[in-house]
């Protein structure tokens, strides 16, 4: 096809200071990034019980890997260091779950106390008038009552009536014990997991740098980039941990001062909860302040102990998180709740607390990749 006869999607602009005149959409690359990118998720579902504990395992590691470094400065080998590290941290989770699950089946136990109470203060209220669709559900169930009472039985024909299947106490028993087994294989399998990643030290990150061979330059670039994503998500990771223990610290011994009952296992949920941008002080703001009025009875209270725990979330997510974090690559707070949405959706709970850590991590490789610059642009502030 001549020049004269191309058409107008095809034809350039020959100058060699100007742009193409018409960009043609390539709607086959596009059809095969939709269809990889849905397979990923597809395979990112499929593998969960796979790819959560080691994604949960590797970011333990970043964020453990600085206590390390005392024993690195006295030359004690890894493996003996990362196994005193690890089972520090074993013995603080053992010893702390046994007064946290006394406190968490207190807690449980007041849920139908507090049902019984809404009910009956429900109860003692004027009565209000019905709404239109309570009339109208009214009105059919008189119409369908009025019609039953009509029928009249066909000889030859066998009623049939259903019968609901009996709630089965060892199918639930079962069923939990099997998700039971599940959740604690995959948390020794992460334990163990982060054992040997703190163990090995920086293993990966020599052969990673070796195989980005052969030449120095793209070994000394590899080493670059390879130092900086350590520092940023180790950095990252440390903090968060930082800020876990400080929110769940400082909310432990304040409301251990206001006498709020199952002070400790509340300090655990906003440390725990502190991790999650957004949503988790919100969920610990109602959770303490709905606690606190069933324990005192007073709005008061209630205000109290929520504004306390707002307060103190308030200066960790304010005040100590940016600035521990000033010298870091930051996310924007649209990408951070669409991430939310999104591992939220894929893996439940967990995915909300790795979403943010996950983020980092993706916008840190976006940042030194030239063709993924783009990505972490859209993903930074």
């Amino acid at each position: 096809m001549t020049d004269h006869q191309e058409g107008p999607f095809n034809r350039r602009r020959t100058d060699n200071n100007q742009p193409p005149l018409i960009d043609a959409f390539n709607a086959r690359n596009a059809s095969v990034i939709i269809l990889a990118t849905l397979a990923c998720i597809f395979f990112i579902d499929w593998a969960q019980s796979v790819l959560l504990p080691l994604i949960v395992a590797v970011f333990i590691s970043y964020a453990l890997d600085p206590l390390l470094s005392p024993f690195d400065k006295i030359n004690i080998p890894r493996p003996i260091s990362a196994a005193a590290i690890v089972t520090l941290l074993l013995a603080i989770m053992v010893s702390a779950s046994i007064p946290l699950q006394r406190e968490a089946i207190a807690m449980l136990d007041k849920v139908p106390v507090a049902v019984s109470k809404f009910q009956r203060s429900s109860a003692s209220g004027p009565p209000k008038e019905a709404n239109i669709i309570e009339k109208a559900q009214e009105a059919a169930k008189k119409i369908e009552d009025s019609t039953s009472e009509k029928k009249v039985r066909t000889p030859g024909v066998t009623s049939v009536r259903i019968v609901e299947k009996p709630f089965n106490v060892q199918e639930f028993l079962m069923g939990g014990a099997s998700a039971a087994l599940v959740m604690v294989s995959q948390s020794l399998s992460a334990l163990l997991l982060v054992y040997f990643l703190l163990a090995v030290g920086k293993l990966y990150r020599r052969k990673i740098i070796r195989i980005s061979g052969p030449s120095f330059e793209r070994m000394r670039k590899a080493t670059h980039i390879m130092d900086d994503f350590h520092h940023q998500v180790r950095r990252f990771l440390f903090v968060m941990l930082l800020s876990s223990v400080f929110v769940g610290g400082l909310t432990w011994l304040a409301f251990w001062f206001l006498d709020v009952e199952q002070a400790g296992l509340w300090g655990v949920l906003a440390g725990v909860a502190s991790g999650i941008p957004y949503l988790g002080p919100i969920l610990i703001f109602f959770g303490t302040g709905m606690a606190a009025f069933l324990q005192f009875g007073t709005l008061d209270m209630a205000f109290i102990v929520a504004g306390t725990s707002l307060a103190i979330t308030s200066v960790q997510g304010n005040v100590l998180t940016p600035w521990l974090t000033s010298h870091l690559s930051s996310l924007n707070p649209v990408a951070i709740f669409v991430g939310l949405l999104f591992w939220g959706w894929i893996w439940g709970p967990v995915g909300l607390i790795i979403a943010t850590p996950l983020l980092m991590v993706i916008k840190s490789l976006c940042d030194h990749v030239a063709n993924l610059r783009p990505l972490g642009e859209f993903l930074g502030k």
